[in-house]
């Protein structure tokens, strides 16, 4: 695991399954190696390209925070339902983290520094070109189905519990800034 994935994501360390830390982070690797995004890009542009370029939160503010509300969640869930519910915290952590890996792939930046989407981005969504980038590195299939069905794509199939929570968790700090009112 390189040492720029882990400074992007020490959540990696949350994964206790050695293997899938390390294809959690090979496919980070990948997905930088492909990109002109670099980690400080990451870390400068915002989140979503819908909302504006005034927009403060950026794209690894929302996503850590996607994985930090889902790992919260997976927890209260196992704690609280008595078994009847339970939650892979590895596969749950390692899916959030992956989401949106392969927004890197849609995204170029303009002559401006400003990210736009890019032609890759304009044919492929990042749900599906994430499962290719995931099983190039290894990731096991019940990973791989959380990244496919996060967002919209989702809704045509039956999502496990930890891909219904990264979901909620992504869309829900994720649509107040789509549809909010302006008063």
């Amino acid at each position: 695991m390189t040492q720029e994935v882990l400074s992007l994501w020490p959540e990696l360390e949350w994964i206790e399954n050695k293997e899938l830390r390390e294809q959690t982070a090979r496919t980070w690797e990948l997905a930088l190696e492909r990109s002109v995004l670099t980690p400080e890009d990451l870390n400068r542009i915002p989140f979503t390209l819908l909302c504006g370029p005034d927009l403060k939160v950026t794209f690894m503010d929302h996503k850590r925070s996607v994985v930090h509300i889902a790992r919260d969640a997976g927890n209260k869930i196992n704690e609280m339902y008595h078994g009847e519910l339970p939650v892979n915290m590895d596969v749950l952590i390692a899916g959030a983290i992956l989401a949106d890996v392969a927004k890197l792939l849609e995204y170029v930046l303009d002559e401006n520094g400003k990210a736009i989407q890019g032609t890759y981005g304009k044919y492929l969504r990042h749900p599906f070109s994430g499962v290719s980038l995931a099983e190039e590195a290894g990731v096991p299939a019940e990973v791989c189905h959380i990244i496919a069905t996060h967002a919209g794509e989702g809704n045509m199939v039956k999502r496990t519990t930890e891909a219904y929570i990264v979901h909620h968790a992504d869309f829900m700090t994720f649509l107040p800034f789509k549809e909010r009112l302006i008063v």
